[in-house]
């Protein structure tokens, strides 16, 4: 299908914005410019910015039946007290239900890419081949012994299962919980299968303080020395967090591939900090940006996330200058991807390019009047105002209608889980 989106400004995150046409043809984008050319689609983008989908670079998506579930605790508590045992409570339609929940909400909110690491992946997958959403997926691994060793036996079965499926749109990675829930073999057996597959590594890093002083305690250890030495470091990295990062820790995080995942709503709802992105990405360290699961952030919206990150940086260093609005839609959108290794695909609008493209309606009284684009994107712009949202060169979502799905029907389905889980 070739859709001609016409007359908009193109904020393409590669160079200058633009008044311009975009054509899309056999999923990429063939042309930017001015076109008189026919197309079956036509959309008409004026007094609209055209810009690259958002990439959610840390997400838990089944956890949208946690929304305003245990609040107002410590991580160690959320996870341990409430988290944990109603997710033993979970079957697999449980979690394909809440998953498709997360992704309406994150094609509705401008999403177009999300990086998850969970249990009940293959829902997951099921879920994002049925909305035509593109996702990085691992399952989990966690613990030691031999539930360990069938988590890591499972993530091979569901890369074999899944990986390049749904048109090339589902990739799976290695997923490693995190250093303090990884012993040394777990880390080990993780970065062996990555090895094997050829895949990156997602892991929750340097999330907080316990963390650090476990990792202390346990193996005499930094959580970066502990990494090193098993040799993640040697892979592509998707290391979500990075609250607890100081200046040795920078040195070593200097030469990776990959990158730092920013969670601003999640760190501090949990309490667990503020992360230095400012001060990581003028050390030429990549920072994405990402929610975390519902249960700790309670909404997908990236624009929220896009927001906080520009304010929290302005605050801690005392410096309205140290971060701009350019910088945080680029965190969300080329920045994210080149995290996740995928920025030669997408987060850009290039020629060439795979079309995942969204479109904000500015002919609205929160965005008007309007001075500067980047500015009204990354500080009014919510996830509401997104109009159409294109993946693949597909239209998933047109004048805020979902296409593929009956989001009603969703909704009946997930208060029918929280009901039999909680009540």
């Amino acid at each position: 299908m070739k859709i001609l989106i016409k007359n908009g400004y193109v904020v393409s995150m590669a160079r200058d914005i633009v008044k311009a046409d975009v054509i899309i043809e056999d999923g990429r984008i063939a042309f930017i410019g001015n076109s008189d050319g026919i197309a079956d689609k036509v959309i008409d983008a004026t007094n609209k910015v055209v810009m690259p989908g958002l990439i959610n670079a840390h997400t838990h998506v089944p956890m949208s039946i946690f929304r305003g579930y245990s609040d107002e605790l410590t991580l160690h508590d959320w996870l341990r007290e409430k988290m944990w045992p109603i997710e033993d409570k979970m079957t697999a339609d449980d979690a394909y239900y809440a998953s498709m929940l997360s992704g309406i909400e994150m094609i509705k909110s401008g999403t177009t890419t999300f990086n998850d690491m969970y249990f009940f992946e293959d829902e997951i997958a099921k879920m994002a081949e049925k909305l035509g959403l593109r996702a990085i997926l691992s399952r989990c691994i966690i613990g030691e012994g031999e539930e360990m060793v069938k988590k890591a036996d499972e993530a091979e079965e569901f890369y074999n299962n899944w990986h390049n499926k749904a048109d090339g749109r589902i990739k799976i990675c290695v997923g490693l919980h995190a250093p303090n829930t990884c012993p040394p073999d777990t880390i080990k057996r993780g970065i062996n299968l990555a090895d094997r597959l050829g895949t990156p590594i997602h892991i929750h890093y340097l999330e907080t303080k316990d963390e650090i002083d476990y990792m202390s305690s346990k193996y005499l250890s930094t959580v970066t020395e502990y990494l090193k030495k098993s040799g993640l470091f040697n892979y592509h990295v998707m290391l979500a967090h990075g609250v607890h990062i100081n200046d040795i820790d920078i040195e070593v995080l200097k030469n990776i591939s990959g990158g730092i995942i920013h969670n601003p709503v999640s760190n501090m709802k949990l309490g667990s900090g503020f992360s230095s992105v400012a001060k990581l990405r003028r050390n030429g360290i990549n920072v994405a940006l990402g929610t975390d699961g519902q249960g700790s952030t309670n909404t997908l919206d990236m624009f929220e996330e896009i927001k906080l990150t520009a304010y929290l940086q302005k605050g801690l260093n005392f410096n309205p200058t140290v971060i701009t609005a350019e910088d945080v839609l680029k965190m969300a959108t080329i920045e994210g991807a080149r995290v996740l290794g995928i920025d030669s695909e997408v987060g850009s609008i290039e020629v060439g390019k795979k079309a995942d493209i969204i479109i904000i309606d500015l002919n609205k009284p929160h965005l008007c009047p309007v001075h500067n684009i980047y500015s009204t994107l990354a500080y009014s712009v919510n996830g509401a105002d997104v109009e159409t949202t294109i993946i693949d060169g597909k239209i998933v979502m047109e004048n805020r209608q979902i296409v593929n799905v009956d989001e009603q029907e969703i909704i009946n389905e997930c208060n029918r889980v929280q009901r039999r889980l909680f009540n």
